[in-house]
């Protein structure tokens, strides 16, 4: 493969500082780590418990309250973070924020409140990061390991070996919304209890095969939920180490005795975790029946430490992100010859344009390279509108490393990169995001019309220069009237470009 193809990320700018905001549907994270002797030293941590999910109202916007209480939690969180460059942040959104449908008002007043960009990841992708932050805190092993991550709309599951996981799944069933479903009233009867568990057993049953007690030697689990379990088993000396079965039967017992959230009274609780404590109870008790654990460990590590560790990938040139390129790449016959030409020149015109346009950010020159290495994965299903179908597997493909709006920065690229400038392809994204997008896929369109006979020979410098609107390429002198065919499909793509709202001037 050359060269170019194996390259991985380029290493954001060094910084000894990095920090990941976990925007959970219950409770909203801050944890900010500092590199010491290239080891990871957590310095600063902040949790609010925003129950934001409880805030969801049913046509899928916030209530005004949720509302302000995320804004100020990520205000404060923001005061920490805004002096740290946005390379050395990555803020998530989960499942809640996956739901919320307003035209993206929430998410932009999320973002200036806390200073950086928050990206919404799929299930699947909180998985992964949830086992990459778990595995970073256990012993070494050789041994299957099964991690179960409960937050307040969605769990995780995962297994894997190591530090790679190699089976995720994320189940609509959470800490939030399994209270709002069996316990709205406060009330905690046998009967809700017992339903609450079989509605988790019912979400488990699709994969339950997989993740079945004989798949795997150890179980783990994470985040806020289990973590308040276990403080509870312990200070009641039900278990004397993780949770156990019986000792999670002993947790329904005193729920159900005590009737009521208000007159909860265990040892390790705090009053914080009660409103949705019967819930997650419920969902884990759900995992353990359908799974058949008798007993889990838990970690302290969970989403918000794998995404530092991953952070501290990035700054040392070790990025996810390239391993899934390369995979898809292999997976859809990727001609690599032929991306590596396009991606060349691409990266050329970038070079020439990066200023006038504000395409200098590392992160932009990344997903030019990406979107080149994949502008034709279509072509595996049909060479009739390849362009169409790669973009859709782009938006709706599991990505590891990717979240949404990449995925969907990526789609919206392969879509336009060649024919008509289908303008609706950037409607999601937002207007600051889109005027950059828009003018990645001016470069990757032309460097794809510069090689659209896909042979070897050497193609002759273009120099561009731009403007706003306006892109100007040039030249050698004589060289476009000893190549016909070239100068017909430029002034096509003049047309093409004009329609949306560029004007492409050649000689």
């Amino acid at each position: 493969m050359p060269s170019q193809m194996t390259e991985t990320s380029q290493p954001a700018p060094v910084t000894d500082t990095v920090a990941a905001v976990d925007l959970g549907s219950n409770s909203f994270h801050m944890i900010v780590g500092k590199l010491d002797n290239r080891q990871l030293v957590i310095v600063d941590r902040l949790r609010d418990s925003v129950r934001l999910g409880a805030g969801l109202l049913p046509d899928r916007t916030l209530s005004e309250a949720a509302w302000e209480r995320a804004l100020d939690s990520l205000s404060k969180m923001g005061q920490r973070l805004r002096p740290l460059p946005h390379h050395a942040v990555r803020a998530v959104g989960t499942n809640t924020m996956r739901q919320i449908r307003d035209g993206g008002a929430f998410l932009q007043a999320a973002e200036d409140a806390l200073g950086h960009p928050i990206e919404i990841i799929g299930g699947r992708e909180e998985a992964r990061l949830v086992y990459l932050g778990v595995a970073h805190g256990l012993a070494a092993g050789d041994g299957t390991r099964l991690v179960v991550d409960i937050g307040g709309g969605s769990t995780e599951c995962i297994l894997g070996e190591g530090l790679e996981p190699y089976e995720r799944e994320s189940l609509f069933m959470g800490c939030v919304n399994m209270t709002a479903r069996f316990f709205a009233d406060g009330s905690i009867s046998q009967q809700a209890m017992e339903q609450a568990v079989l509605a988790g057993r019912v979400e488990l049953r699709p994969v339950r095969r997989v993740f079945h007690a004989g798949q795997w030697q150890s179980a783990v689990g994470s985040s806020g939920t289990i973590k308040a379990i276990q403080k509870v088993v312990m200070a009641n000396g039900w278990s004397e180490e993780g949770i156990t079965k019986a000792a999670l039967k002993k947790v329904r017992r005193a729920l159900v005795a005590a009737g009521h959230v208000d007159a909860i009274q265990l040892e390790g609780l705090s009053d914080e975790r009660k409103p949705v404590f019967a819930g997650g109870v419920a969902v884990l008790s759900a995992v353990f029946k359908a799974l058949d654990i008798e007993v889990m460990q838990v970690s302290d590590l969970a989403l918000r430490e794998g995404l530092l560790y991953e952070l501290v990938g990035y700054t040392q040139h070790v990025d996810v992100r390239d391993s899934t390129i390369k995979a898809f790449m292999q997976r859809f016959s990727v001609d690599v010859a032929q991306a590596t030409r396009v991606e060349a020149t691409a990266r050329a015109l970038l070079r020439q344009v990066e200023e006038p346009w504000a395409l200098n950010d590392p992160e932009i020159n990344l997903i030019l390279n990406w979107a080149c290495r994949l502008h034709e994965i279509g072509l595996v299903i049909s060479h009739n509108s390849f362009h169409k179908h790669g973009a859709y597997v782009l938006a709706n493909a599991d990505l590891p490393g990717f979240g949404r709006q990449q995925q969907a920065i990526l789609a919206a690229l392969v879509r336009v990169h060649r024919r008509r400038f289908f303008e609706t392809a950037f409607i999601n994204l937002p207007d600051a995001t889109a005027t950059w997008v828009r003018r990645l896929a001016v470069l990757l369109r032309l460097s794809a019309l510069m090689h659209r006979g896909r042979g070897a020979s050497h193609k002759p410098p273009m120099k561009i220069s731009v403007s706003d609107t306006t892109i100007i390429v040039t030249f050698p002198e004589g060289w476009l009237a000893e190549h016909p065919l070239t100068e017909a499909e430029i002034k096509r793509e003049a047309e093409y470009l004009a329609s949306a709202g560029f004007s492409l001037q050649y000689a």
